[in-house]
């Protein structure tokens, strides 16, 4: 093929959509850039982006073809912000099972892909934040990171004695970047893609309270080893271990797992046994462990998952991460029980246990059980099934409706948990794993009325 033909082939296949998400990826590995952070700077920038997405979903509810430079645009503005808007970005990209599934690929590349920052910043923050520690990582790091995130990028380094890690650096100027997004008003739209209820105080106060717990590695440290401690028992999930003796604020070194990411697995077609089994470890590391130790691992995206050849599965990034005290883990179980009974009187009042107000009214009752229902959607019908890639959607219209859920008045935590569950079923659906689903979830929860607040592992 001579050079016109192929730039002729590569032509037809940027203006038809073939390639263009490769394109994309390419142009945001290739460039860099520093976090914008001032707050009107972020608010100009988040407006731009919300008129990009919807010119973008109008036209594919047209039946137009999507335009390939805006489409680029809608990612590489994303990527550029980092902070809450990449994040935003991050779950458009495998929650909304209506969107175009070009432009859900195109998204679903911020799960892993931005542009990142410049490895001389990244050797500035390593070296304030270790010290002379940070000579033996830089001596072995790579020079170009294997992910970029929304608050930080991660590099494969080799270090004595630990061998192959992952070194986790945080982007100079995101916790600003976050702030500033948080003082601007147009974080309610942000925020509205995260929690479905962005006019509701206590969910932006908690929204809050997890961005900038994220921008803390030495917390994510103390997660990342209190999930170790509590799944350590279950030999298909791994949780890679913490050198806490190389972690700071702004620096996360962890043992090196090189697992093909979930979404790649999926793509090359497993079979229907391996589907499962994958599904299986993840329903147990995010269910299983709410009911057993109160741990809710609150940023279940295809990019924090992985796959080995063996068919374990590996979790990455304890940054957003959410304990439940013991009598709220009890509630939970109560409400699982509940809900598959249809108990309408003890849903209300496991509900209520949770922290929500008295449902008086009907319209609040109703809305309080189709919420109930939308959370525990799988867990509904016995059997071995595949989810369905729309099972959050009804929980989504509930989120969306704020009269009825500021009635019901359910704690931030609780809204932000309800709302990033079917984050976890839009995870499953695309993984097409079919299994009993109320069979373990109910195991699960009759288990949680057996044990003691002594037996759940202490934080460390």
């Amino acid at each position: 093929m001579n050079k016109r033909d192929e730039s002729e082939r590569r032509e037809r296949e940027r203006t038809s959509g073939v390639g263009v998400v490769d394109g994309i990826e390419d142009a945001l590995r290739e460039g860099e850039a520093e976090v914008p952070r001032g707050t009107l700077g972020r608010l100009v920038r988040s407006g731009r982006q919300a008129l990009r997405m919807r010119s973008l979903l109008s036209r594919a509810s047209a039946g137009e073809s999507l335009d390939v430079r805006a489409l680029a645009e809608l990612v590489e503005g994303f990527g550029e912000m980092k902070g809450v808007a990449m994040k935003a970005g991050q779950m458009l990209g495998y929650l909304d099972a209506g969107m175009p599934e070009e432009l859900r690929r195109a998204l679903a590349l911020l799960q892993r892909n931005a542009q990142p920052t410049p490895i001389e910043r990244v050797a500035v923050v390593l070296r304030e934040a270790l010290g002379a520690r940070a000579d033996a990582l830089l001596a072995r790091m790579a020079p170009a990171p294997v992910a970029v995130a929304s608050i930080g990028q991660v590099y494969r380094g080799e270090i004595s004695p630990h061998g192959a890690v992952a070194i986790k650096v945080q982007h100079p100027g995101v916790r600003a970047a976050i702030e500033a997004d948080f003082r601007a008003s147009s974080v309610g739209k942000l925020l509205g893609t995260l929690t479905g209820a962005s006019t509701i105080a206590a969910s932006i106060d908690e929204a809050r309270e997890a961005f900038l717990g994220e921008c803390d590695y030495r917390a994510e440290a103390r997660w990342q080893q209190r999930y170790i401690d509590s799944v350590g028992g279950d030999r298909s999930v791994i949780v890679p271990r913490v050198y806490e003796e190389l972690c700071a604020e702004t620096v996360l070194v962890t043992q090196w797992v090189d697992a093909e990411p979930l979404d790649r697995w999926i793509d090359r077609g497993p079979s229907q046994r391996e589907r499962d089994a994958v599904g299986a470890a993840l329903y147990r590391f995010w269910v299983r462990t709410l009911y057993e130790h109160g741990l809710f691992h609150a940023d279940p995206h295809p990019g924090n998952i992985g796959v080995l050849s063996d068919g374990r599965v590996v979790v990455y990034d304890y940054g957003c991460v959410r304990a439940f005290a013991e009598e709220h883990r009890a509630a939970f179980a109560s409400l699982a029980r509940a809900a598959r009974s249809a108990d309408e009187s003890a849903i209300f009042a496991a509900l209520e246990a949770l922290g929500a107000k008295p449902a008086g009214d009907r319209e609040t009752r109703a809305h309080a059980l189709r919420l109930v229902r939308g959370f525990f959607g799988p867990m509904l019908t016995p059997g071995a099934r595949v989810i369905a890639p729309d099972a959050g959607a009804d929980m989504g219209a509930v989120m969306r409706d704020k009269r009825a859920a500021m009635r019901l008045a359910l704690p931030g935590r609780m809204l932000f948990l309800f709302r990033l569950r079917f984050g976890l079923f839009a995870v499953l659906a695309r993984l097409g794993a079919s299994l009993d689903w109320a069979a373990m979830e109910s195991e699960w929860a009759r288990g949680a009325f057996s044990r003691g607040p002594d037996e759940r592992p202490a934080a460390r």
